[in-house]
């Protein structure tokens, strides 16, 4: 089986141009299915039915994956099959009749205004890795690019005389992104004070953020590099750097921005994707009316104060 998922991921990458992330994500998933059938003794696409589809989707569910996680691996597994049924080596596609698990519609997790600032101003910048770390946050936030696209930055990306970077995106698609000039300032510093002393003599890089090495940062250097400045600020919910892309794209909504330029700035081909943000902005407006509004702001006064007279009863 392992051979056939070989052609499919040559397939994504040679057909489809899909992103390195894509690729690895389909890969990984597949070979779980894969090792699933070896289990089964299934070597041969033509042996499979869709009982086997199901019983791998229930494995899946006794190790309680979220349900996010077991739709990605049917997507997954649905492609495979349609890859094998058109190269004919298989007579039927056994996915087609398998339904999608239904989803929680679960809002990302979004900072508030000062919890972002907040944030981004936790570096040290009187050394060369804090004035690193508040030009990437800075950046992260004024641009709401994604991690990897952040990582990816080259200098040439950096067009400050037009106040815009060129991102290089999903399906290595590239659009132009406006960076704000707080962002700028931090960013030249970090090129004129701090990035000359990260490089190495044998790392010849044009990426821009680089790592003790003189390499270029990786996804885990800037998840704990957000994590440990989200523990310093004192933020309590669960920060990631994804959740400063949520918070760029949820600020904007919230000031009026319009929901097609937030698509295009974030690099979504769907607007659907960009409308969840006016679903945060919502929850957003309701915990003002719930927190200025007269009547309200007394009515959940009195709701908590009787939700917490009952818990010290119980």
């Amino acid at each position: 089986m392992y051979k056939y998922i070989d052609d499919f991921i040559n397939f994504l990458i040679v057909e489809r141009n899909l992103a390195q992330n894509s690729i690895e994500a389909y890969a990984t998933d597949l070979n779980k299915y894969a090792n699933f059938l070896h289990s089964r003794n299934i070597s041969e696409p033509s042996e499979i039915n869709s009982n086997n589809i199901v019983a791998y989707l229930t494995e899946l569910h006794k190790h309680e994956l979220a349900s996010l996680t077991i739709a990605r691996n049917l997507s997954a597994v649905r492609m495979f099959h349609r890859f094998l049924h058109s190269e004919l080596l298989t007579a039927t596609d056994p996915s087609e009749i398998i339904g999608s698990p239904k989803l929680s519609k679960k809002l990302p997790v979004v900072l508030d205004q000062f919890e972002t600032e907040n944030l981004v101003e936790q570096p040290d910048i009187s050394t060369k890795y804090g004035i690193r770390d508040r030009a990437l946050l800075e950046t992260a936030y004024a641009t709401g690019v994604r991690v990897s696209e952040l990582l990816k930055l080259e200098l040439a990306d950096l067009m400050f005389d037009q106040q815009v970077i060129r991102v290089f995106g999903k399906g290595s698609k590239v659009r132009i992104v406006p960076i704000g000039e707080g962002a700028i300032e931090y960013v030249e510093k970090y090129l004129d004070e701090s990035r000359s002393l990260l490089i190495k003599k044998l790392n010849n890089t044009n990426v821009v953020f680089l790592n003790f090495h003189g390499k270029p940062l990786s996804r885990m250097g800037f998840w704990k590099i957000v994590n440990k400045y989200a523990v310093q600020a004192g933020i309590s919910k669960p920060v990631s750097p994804h959740t400063i892309r949520h918070s760029f794209a949820t600020h904007l909504i919230e000031g009026g921005a319009d929901l097609r330029a937030v698509q295009e700035m974030l690099g979504h081909v769907n607007i659907a994707t960009t409308q969840i943000y006016t679903h945060l902005d919502r929850e957003y407006l309701k915990e003002v009316h719930r927190s200025f509004h007269p009547r309200e702001k007394e009515y959940f006064k009195s709701k908590r104060k009787n939700d917490s007279m009952e818990k010290k009863e119980k």
